[in-house]
């Protein structure tokens, strides 16, 4: 399997947790959309669920530790 396939497969469910919570909290926040919530949240989780995985996909290669280092100076 390769690392960034990996990596974004460790990261999917805390994405997906991110992703739900700001959904939830859209939904029951609003006072117009907390009417609708048993229709809503539902939605929220599939929505959710599908935007899951691109999203931890995206991530992946930005969590690798070699992108992260500025390059070296050399003091001579």
């Amino acid at each position: 399997m390769r690392t960034r396939t990996m990596i974004a497969a460790m990261i999917a469910l805390p994405v997906n947790a991110v992703i739900f919570g700001a959904g939830a909290i859209a939904v029951l926040s609003i006072p117009a959309l907390a009417e609708q919530a048993k229709y809503l949240l539902p939605a929220v989780i599939v929505g959710g669920f599908l935007v899951t995985f691109p999203v931890a996909w995206v991530l992946a290669p930005r969590l690798r530790a070699r992108f992260n280092y500025p390059e070296r100076q050399r003091n001579a």
